[in-house]
């Protein structure tokens, strides 16, 4: 099962990357958009790192046989999570007079980056 400190450990991982993904690829580029993006690509997975280590969710933990994505259930979970909470953050806050498009792009960025952290950084 998947430790505090590493749930912790990749969500910092994910909330830096989303940074610099959002200051390179956000415009125009605006501190509150990052921040939020950055912590939303960390809340999502601990949320959902959370859920399963209450609910003993070993098996989604099994990465599937691509040995250039080694994905798992678990990973998929954390990008899930972290593209449904950048889209309630950014829609709501920095973005929520933007173009539809823009802030779904930046979630999208938010979620891939906690995905790839997931599949290849622990």
């Amino acid at each position: 099962m998947i430790s505090w400190s590493q749930i912790l450990y990749g969500a910092a991982l994910s909330a830096l990357l989303t940074a610099v993904l959002l200051a390179f690829a956000a415009r125009p580029r605006r501190l509150a958009v990052i921040t939020a993006g950055a912590l939303a690509a960390a809340a999502g997975p601990i949320a959902w790192n959370a859920i399963l280590r209450a609910a003993h969710g070993e098996e989604f933990f099994t990465d599937a046989p691509l040995a250039v994505f080694p994905v798992s259930w678990q990973d998929t979970g954390s990008g899930v999570f972290a593209l449904a909470t950048g889209a309630m953050a950014l829609g709501l806050g920095p973005l929520c007079n933007e173009p539809a498009h823009r802030t779904a792009t930046c979630a999208l960025l938010a979620g891939l980056a906690a995905l790839v952290v997931d599949v290849y950084l622990y």
